[in-house]
């Protein structure tokens, strides 16, 4: 495990703090960035979230779908978090939060905008660093690829219905033609661009791959932290401002990680999967494709948005929870046997 997995929490929360401290001193700059927009979609954000997910994209390898059959519980245990039950959970906790129990403190135009931010995450499962997750579980790389694959498949259909829905039924207009715009920008054009490079690595022979990964992976790193760092220079004011908002959202955020890892790994469990299979799968039901919600978070509703803040409230949330979770699920794995089918 290289450097900036073994530290990711500290390289994500310096970013967040760098990002906090820049947008409250040097606003114009962030607002400037801001403005550079085309049809609602940010080309600075645009980028970087490119730059990021790419490599991860690459890594993808749709022929492992043909071995789907081979061992079926596992993959059957992550579309059935992912897309059964995640978004719909993440979507109740958003309602009885802002608009039953926080409604006093919340306005009802912000409660629409974090909740809608909250769907986002719900209905964008982890696909780039559920490798990270995967790895420092020990998860088996090559069913967790499958995993991975499936996953983004369904991804293509199923995101922009499923969250039109959720947003409908939220009372939250939906915007059609952004929501598949930012589809195809973050997840359809990443995959074929993953997909066309894959195979030409392939014909170059076997030693292709590793390498264009290893130049690949620090464009990543810078990816992922250049993100943070922007999106809390966005919200620095608001962050700084509002503290107890961001807590009011962290708090249904934390009880749907917890609790979907807690179902996702007791089925698992009775499922009699191995830990190898077991904690990954669980891994990426728990995590979140953050990348994609803030982007279409910001496409949908703007840089300043409630809903752009639930989302930078997800990142700040996610990392430290999901390196508490791969803590537990390396001092469980005596729960699970070693092998299985």
């Amino acid at each position: 495990m290289g450097m900036f997995e073994r530290y990711l929490s500290l390289w994500v929360a310096l970013s967040i703090a760098v990002g906090v401290i820049a947008g409250s001193l040097i606003p114009g700059v962030f607002a400037t960035i801001a403005s550079a927009e085309i049809f609602q979609v940010n080309l600075v954000v645009a980028v970087l979230i490119w730059i990021m997910i790419y490599p991860m994209m690459v890594q993808i390898d749709f022929s492992s779908l043909k071995e789907v059959g081979s061992k079926p519980k596992g993959l059957v245990l992550t579309v059935v978090i992912n897309w059964l039950i995640k978004p719909f959970s993440m979507a109740l906790l958003g309602w009885l939060f802002f608009q039953v129990l926080f409604v006093e403190w919340v306005d009802p135009a912000s409660a629409k905008e974090y909740i809608a931010g909250m769907i986002l995450l719900g209905v964008a499962p982890c696909t780039a660093m559920v490798f990270v997750w995967s790895q420092m579980t020990k998860g088996d790389p090559n069913y967790t690829l499958v995993q991975v694959s499936l996953n983004d498949v369904i991804m293509v259909f199923a995101f922009a219905p499923i969250t039109a829905f959720l947003l409908g039924v939220s009372d939250i207009q939906v915007p059609w033609q952004t929501l598949l715009l930012s589809v195809s920008l973050y997840v359809i054009l990443p995959l074929l661009a993953g997909v066309f490079t894959r195979l030409a690595l392939v014909k170059r022979g076997d030693t292709s791959m590793p390498v264009f990964m290893a130049r690949c992976k620090p464009w990543s790193i810078i990816g992922l932290l250049g993100t943070v760092v922007l999106l809390f220079g966005f919200q620095a004011n608001t962050i700084l401002q509002q503290p107890t908002t961001i807590a009011m959202i962290a708090i249904p955020l934390l009880i749907q990680t917890y609790g979907i890892f807690a179902i996702a790994y007791w089925a698992a469990k009775k499922a009699n999967l191995p830990h190898n299979i077991a904690a990954p799968a669980s891994m990426i039901g728990t995590s979140n494709f953050f990348e994609l919600a803030v982007a279409v978070a910001i496409s949908l509703f703007g840089l300043n948005s409630g809903a752009a803040l639930a989302t930078v409230v997800g990142v700040l949330v996610e990392v430290p929870v999901m390196l508490s979770l791969v803590y537990f699920a390396n001092r469980t794995r005596h729960w699970f046997p070693a092998t299985g089918h």
